[in-house]
């Protein structure tokens, strides 16, 4: 059973992870966090040590968000390569789907966090990490079952993919123009039609 503090806990992160995803770390303050879920200072220092650690959590919230709906899109599929063509599927609707939040949080706190939080920062480099991963394992399970050509090295294209995703999403975010997105996600498609098979 849930307690009360654990509820007021998550309450305040879900609460103020859009706001930390769209300012930044440095620019959120303390009375935006207070502002924002309608609490004192001392209700936000009783659950947390700083704000440092709500930043933290707030991040991987936001994460968790995205990883989460990665996973089930991949889950639709039956095969590597149909799982892999999912993920595509996903990062089509991914600049509407992160637009309630203030954007790709993964872009957003790397950038923010690259020269002033380091603990953000390795967050963030983690987070690139387990999606890397994601789509090498299909790839590498691809080529044992036979579904993919043997010659198709799965870290490579796992950090190949990801870039050229997170290029089109930042590119997209900063211009607004969905079709940056579009494009490099046709990208992956042909690749894996033409040279995966």
């Amino acid at each position: 059973m849930i307690t009360k503090a654990e509820k007021t806990t998550q309450y305040i992160i879900r609460t103020v992870a859009p706001i930390f995803n769209k300012k930044g770390y440095a620019a959120t303050s303390l009375n935006d966090i207070t502002k924002a879920a309608g609490l004192t200072k001392g209700a936000i220092y009783g659950n947390f040590k700083s704000k440092d650690e709500i930043a933290l959590k707030a991040f991987k919230h936001n994460t968790t968000m995205v990883l989460s709906r990665i996973r089930q899109y991949m889950d639709k599929g039956n095969t590597p390569l149909e799982r892999l063509l999912h993920l595509v599927e996903f990062y089509k609707n991914y600049y509407e789907f992160t637009n309630d939040f203030g954007g790709c949080p993964i872009i957003n706190t790397a950038v923010d966090a690259k020269n002033t939080h380091p603990a953000l920062l390795q967050h963030a480099q983690e987070t690139i990490a387990t999606i890397e991963n994601l789509i090498a394992e299909q790839i590498e399970y691809g080529k044992q079952i036979g579904e993919i050509r043997k010659t198709i090295p799965g870290p490579v294209y796992g950090k190949r993919f990801y870039s050229l995703i997170q290029g089109a999403i930042f590119m997209s975010q900063t211009t607004g123009k969905k079709e940056y997105t579009t494009d490099c996600l046709n990208v992956i498609i042909d690749t894996i039609n033409q040279r995966f098979k």
